[in-house]
């Protein structure tokens, strides 16, 4: 995602400064299990973040918190989140699409990789030469 104090056309750096300090404090807290960078190009901030939790739990909803929490800390950032729960009933065999923007949350079906059977993958207990 996109790291932004505002919207607007210019950020105040000093204040995006703050504000990165403390979405740099909220990663400290969710350990060390996936991919999380937070990094400056081209003079704004940009956080990646990755993994592959075998269960929703503890750190795939800290993830999904992080994305809400990151746009209350900098109400101008934006970005995707794409999560496939596939323990999570209706939606097991979905993507979910978390989008921020200016600082609200959104979910959405995700219509790129899903269905994941048979898009992404072959059913379980099938010949995937047929079908």
């Amino acid at each position: 995602m996109t790291i932004r104090e505002a919207a607007g056309l210019d950020d105040d750096p000093a204040l995006l400064q703050r504000q990165v300090e403390k979405v740099r404090e909220c990663l400290a807290e969710l350990g060390d299990y996936g991919l999380v960078d937070l990094r400056w190009m081209n003079g704004v901030p940009f956080l990646h973040v990755g993994g592959n939790p075998n269960r929703r739990g503890t750190w795939g909803s800290a993830i999904i918190a992080l994305f809400s929490r990151v746009g209350q800390i900098a109400p101008g950032s934006y970005g995707l989140l794409y999560v496939w729960d596939d323990e999570s009933g209706p939606q097991s065999n979905e993507f979910r699409v978390f989008r921020l923007v200016r600082g609200e949350v959104t979910e959405h079906a995700d219509v790129w990789l899903s269905p994941a059977i048979p898009t992404l993958e072959d059913p379980w207990g099938g010949d995937a030469g047929t079908g």
